[in-house]
């Protein structure tokens, strides 16, 4: 059977970094085919190149599809023969509507003017085909990630998609709306679509891929047949990182003090829409040494609590008190909560983590200046040294300390954002989504990091939607669903269905 889709022998080189390295891979109409690897080994730049985002010529090797040698200059040429990408970042415009966001460029027109009609009429087919119960008139602003990616899948199918590429598309989504979105990706199977999903997940890999193609530091390690042997995570690990890894979470004994971070009543009301509360009477608190985490499914209110104890980051007529080291703090702005001895590890790296067009260098100093200053001047010398040192430190991969942060895989990246705030040494750290996106190897080497913090004496408070790394690395949990935090529990205490079946009995009791 001739293939829908063969790359071969792609290599790609950038300035100090061969991303890839002579990769093959082939692709078969109506088939799931997987790409995983650890952060850095060439998946979403093999994409790239297949997209053509990475046009014709900035690339060497080929790529045949639908039988014929094809030469893409951009991501129009592609998406014209049904190849369509959708990346981890989603490409929405959030003011506009659905049917503005699927139709924007190639909107159904009568004489030039747009047939509103028409597209309204198209995007409730397309929407019904996604399963999203949703106008063709909302908002995208006002939906969740999870109907956002649904909404960028309707996109595709509107460009009558034959290939359809996702990068980390259940990264930002709860469990169940990546077993909805699984489910999807099997029903196009069925209707004779082709998919490549790359993900960090990989119980997802096993469960829905028809193949699962291996990359190791921009080379192709294998593709495995998930119908001609049994696929276990162990065993996709064991491909990727050339070695078993006989744990997930790095092994920590405790030794938890004093109350570092406190927080009382804490009520914050949502930025647009004055009188509606979205953090509802919050109290925690943090002790040296111990690692906190805060469960519940998407849209509970765990980002907006932490961006609004960050400096008021988040919300508007924000009340309550905040104690650090026992004495009530100012968090009233995010310079006098660094100051007070807080960090947040934002959940959005590349948008708020990190300056993307600057160097290493500069994202991990960025945080404290002073540290790196001489009477009001940057010490090149020294920041250099700082740079290196935390380079070295977090294993940061790159071609050294002058590359730029947006050329960095997205585990590299995270570890940047890391070394920012651990320069700051702030006494509390918050953080938000701290793996998301990223290997079972950089994910490791994040839970050491974590565990070093600990050991310091410093207070860690983790947001995950992992629930099994919750359990992983946490000493105490908070469950928190609807803008309140409505059960804690120590870590040996908790499981998945415990925690699940704290928010159950929230949702029955406001009913």
């Amino acid at each position: 059977m001739t293939a829908l889709l063969e790359m071969r022998g792609i290599s790609k080189t950038f300035p100090g970094v061969k991303a890839l390295r002579n990769v093959n891979l082939a692709v078969q109409a109506g088939e799931i085919h997987a790409i995983c690897g650890e952060n850095g080994a060439g998946k979403s730049t093999l994409m790239k190149v297949l997209s053509g985002v990475y046009p014709h010529g900035s690339y060497e090797g080929d790529i045949i599809y639908e039988g014929e040698q094809r030469q893409f200059a951009g991501i129009s040429d592609s998406e014209r023969l049904g190849i369509i990408i959708i990346h981890q970042e989603l490409a929405l415009v959030p003011l506009l509507s659905i049917a503005e966001n699927i139709f924007l460029g190639h909107e159904p027109a009568k004489m030039g003017v747009i047939d509103w009609d028409e597209a309204f009429r198209r995007t409730r087919e397309l929407l019904a085909k996604v399963g999203l119960n949703e106008q063709p008139t909302a908002l995208i602003t006002h939906l969740g990630v999870g109907k956002q990616q649904l909404v960028e899948i309707a996109k595709a199918l509107a460009k009558k998609v034959r290939l359809l590429i996702l990068d980390e598309p259940t990264a930002s989504l709860n469990e169940s709306d990546s077993a909805a979105l699984l489910e999807l990706l099997r029903e196009f199977r069925r209707q004779g679509i082709a998919s490549i999903l790359i993900s960090h997940k990989l119980n997802e890999l096993a469960a829905v891929a028809d193949f699962i193609t291996v990359l190791r530091d921009g080379t192709t390690v294998e593709t495995i047949d998930c119908h001609a042997e049994e696929i276990s995570e162990a065993r996709i690990i064991r491909s990727m990182v050339g070695r078993e890894m006989s744990e997930r979470y790095p092994h920590r004994v405790p030794r938890i003090g004093d109350t570092l971070f406190e927080i009382r009543d804490w009520r914050v009301e949502h930025p647009q829409h004055p009188g509606r509360e979205v953090i509802k009477g919050v109290s925690l608190n943090i002790r040296a040494g111990e690692v906190v985490g805060i469960a519940g499914l998407m849209g509970a209110g765990r980002t907006e609590l932490a961006m609004s104890v960050f400096g008021r980051a988040y919300g508007r007529h924000i009340a309550g008190q905040a104690f650090i080291q026992g004495r009530e703090a100012d968090l009233s702005s995010i310079q006098k909560a660094v100051a007070g001895g807080l960090a947040y590890l934002t959940e959005d790296r590349k948008n708020l983590g990190l300056i993307l067009g600057e160097d290493i260098k500069s994202n991990i100093t960025l945080a404290n200046l002073a540290g790196v200053s001489r009477y009001g001047v940057i010490d090149d010398h020294g920041e250099t040294e700082v740079a290196e040192q935390y380079r070295s430190k977090l294993n940061i991969r790159s071609s050294g300390i002058l590359q730029k942060a947006l050329n960095l895989s997205g585990g590299n990246q995270q570890k940047v954002v890391l070394s920012k705030w651990l320069f700051a040494d702030p006494c509390v750290l918050i953080l938000d989504e701290p793996t998301r996106g990223i290997d079972i190897g950089a994910k490791y080497e994040i839970y050491t990091i974590i565990n070093d913090l600990a050991a310091s004496g410093k207070g860690v408070l983790v947001i995950s939607s992992e629930m099994p790394e919750l359990l992983g690395i946490c000493d105490r949990l908070y469950v928190m669903n609807e803008g309140r935090l409505i059960d804690e529990m120590p870590v040996h205490e908790a499981s998945q269905e415990k925690i699940m079946a704290a928010i159950m009995r929230q949702h029955g009791a406001a009913r």
